[in-house]
């Protein structure tokens, strides 16, 4: 069944009056008739059932019939914090870890980026991430379409680390040498409704400064197994142990 995130919150309506992008979506390539249902998720991430009672030429008007009783999100809120990679595997770390349950992506300049971030292009590629974060939020039938944030200077990366209950930075360093409890130990010490904010470097790792940096502020450099995984790869390692850790083993 199809999913919409709506950009507004639930008060209290027995109907929801869908326009714009959802609207073609649904009337234009989707061509549902009157009678098939969907998935309509709010902004406080209540998702429901609705009907279509009647498409017009610009609206579609569907009643709410049942609401969704399980939840699907992690009881943690994971941000990753991805050093920025080149080419479109930003994008592939957004649509693949969104699938797996993050909350939010903060993208950073490291020392090793390769690319250069061009702020005239920023509304523009934004869109892009944003849109297939919740295009995946949609397929995976999530409850939260993760928002995606601009990408920020690595000082800036270190003011906003302040707000998190915790904070671990993948060091392949750490790998290298055998480091295998770091990661683990937080994920232990997780209560539902805390956040984590985990961050990962761009191709050319991250170097010993920034990591010096990171734990200045209280993160915790771990490694994550005795193999070393791709910029693209190792956001989507963390995410599932996460999962297997505090969904799958409670």
């Amino acid at each position: 069944m199809q999913r919409y995130f709506l950009n507004q919150t639930y008060h209290d309506e027995k109907e929801v009056k869908l326009q714009g992008e959802i609207y073609h979506h649904i009337a234009r390539v989707m061509r549902m008739p009157a009678g098939a249902r969907f998935y309509c998720v709010f902004q406080e991430e209540k998702a429901c059932i609705c009907e279509i009672r009647k498409i017009t030429a610009d609206t579609v008007f569907a009643e709410i019939m049942e609401w969704e009783k399980t939840g699907k999100e992690l009881p943690v809120h994971i941000t990753i914090a991805s050093g920025l990679p080149k080419g479109d595997k930003l994008e592939w770390i957004i649509q693949k870890a969104t699938e797996l349950g993050a909350y939010e992506f903060l993208p950073f300049i490291a020392a090793r980026s390769i690319v250069k971030w061009d702020e005239k292009k920023e509304k523009k590629k934004r869109g892009r991430w944003q849109k297939i974060a919740v295009e995946a939020a949609e397929q995976s039938h999530r409850q939260h379409a993760p928002s995606v944030n601009p990408p920020v200077a690595f000082k800036e990366l270190l003011n906003l680390s302040r707000t998190y209950n915790h904070k671990l930075v993948a060091f392949e360093e750490n790998a290298k040498q055998g480091e295998q409890h770091h990661f683990a130990e937080t994920l232990a010490d997780m209560k539902e409704g805390e956040s984590a904010l985990i961050v990962f470097g761009p191709e050319g790792g991250l170097t010993r400064e920034e990591v010096d940096k990171l734990t200045e502020y209280g993160f915790r450099a771990c490694g994550l197994g005795p193999r070393i995984l791709r910029a693209e790869t190792a956001p989507l390692y963390a995410l599932s142990a996460i999962s297997y850790h505090l969904e799958l083993m409670r």
